[in-house]
């Protein structure tokens, strides 16, 4: 299909992104990589009267060592974050999930600020801030502010953004030497996640989990049961605890529920290894 008739405005600046927002509101959309939002202009599930884009806008393209973490420029692409050398010394897990992102072409195109920004729970980066505990640099006409990933997914392809604001930087505490794991189920390799389940191991255990619900979901009922003292088997077997995975031609909320068991536990298992 056609998209509907929108207008088009690129920034050359942060600031002029944030300025264009302001002044069109909730008309206005963000065109980073264009892998979320063009899809769904195509199929007019959304209609933006403005896109404003920031493809250009370099300044937001990096991946530095700040000293208890690392930064993420919100246009950085997903193939920047695979063959960065910071994140292998210093946040191996990021650097290899963003690897398993689609295909090629998506990788070279897409953003790590839009996949956060679009908010979908089938997403691969999204649950793996989630469970690294990154924070997210927020600016808007009244400056900036911070958001905890735990705070910044509140449903269904909605996030703590406001409509006048741009997501700019990505701080990803560091998590060298920590045991990892993503484990996705999927019919072919470039496809979303039918369920994904990653685990971190640094210190303490923390899950996170793909598409078993309107948002990324931290899989508490396992951590609190590894915190405990069970066993990797026995704290799967909660896995899909407080989450409501949806039904679609791919899989029953039932399957999900069962896929969420055996990823976890293969993702817990190999985070071990």
């Amino acid at each position: 299909m056609i998209p509907a008739p929108f207008e088009y405005v690129r920034a050359g600046s942060a600031g002029e992104a944030i300025s264009a927002l302001a002044e069109h509101g909730d008309d206005a959309k963000l065109l980073a990589g264009g892998m979320s939002l063009l899809p769904l202009m195509k199929l007019r599930l959304a209609t933006p009267a403005v896109l404003v884009d920031v493809g250009r806008v370099r300044d937001l393209s990096y991946v530095r060592d700040a000293g208890d973490h690392v930064a993420v420029g919100a246009l950085t692409r997903h193939r920047d974050l695979e063959i960065s050398d910071v994140l292998a010394a210093q946040c191996a897990p990021l650097r290899t999930v963003a690897a398993e992102v689609g295909d090629n072409q998506v990788r070279h195109r897409g953003t790590i600020g839009g996949s956060v920004s679009h908010g979908d729970p089938a997403s691969d980066l999204p649950a793996l801030l989630l469970a690294l505990d990154a924070t997210f640099v927020v600016h808007g006409p009244g400056g900036e502010r911070t958001v905890a990933a735990a705070e910044f997914f509140r449903g269904f392809l909605e996030t703590a953004l406001e409509p006048d604001e741009l997501l700019t930087e990505v701080r990803v505490p560091k998590s060298r030497g920590a045991g990892f794991s993503y484990q996705k189920f999927q019919r072919r390799a470039q496809d979303w996640a039918i369920v994904g389940a990653m685990a971190v191991r640094n210190g303490d255990t923390r899950v996170a989990l793909v598409n078993m619900g309107t948002t990324p979901i931290r899989a508490v009922a396992v951590e609190e049961e590894l915190a405990a003292g069970a066993s990797m088997a026995e704290a799967a077997e909660r896995a899909a605890e407080g989450t409501e995975p949806s039904g679609d031609i791919n899989a029953t909320p039932e399957y999900r529920e069962h896929l969420a068991r055996v990823l976890v536990r293969r993702a817990l298992e190999a985070a071990s290894a």
